[in-house]
């Protein structure tokens, strides 16, 4: 992660525990209210744009996540991933 000093990362190149800890420190400095209004406004923008990437990253996790399953018949099989099960 980049410091006060670098550009940041494209959020893209980002992992999603890099982004998510970019986003806490965001989170922070807003919180405080800590640098001019430009800074803030940016901040939250960045802030937004990371959200999203830690959101997309997650779906695409359970995307990629099985459940295993007993059959009528007892043999395992895969099966989707359902947030709502």
């Amino acid at each position: 992660m980049a410091d006060a000093n670098q550009a940041p990362r494209e959020i893209a190149e980002l992992s999603f525990e890099e982004a998510l800890e970019e986003l806490k420190q965001i989170v922070g400095r807003l919180e405080r209210g800590e640098g001019r209004l430009d800074d803030a406004i940016e901040a939250y923008e960045r802030g937004a744009r990371l959200k999203a990437h830690c959101e997309a990253k997650l779906k695409e996790a359970q995307a990629k996540i099985e459940r295993i399953g007993l059959g009528p018949d007892g043999v395992p099989h895969a099966e989707p991933f359902d947030r709502e099960n």
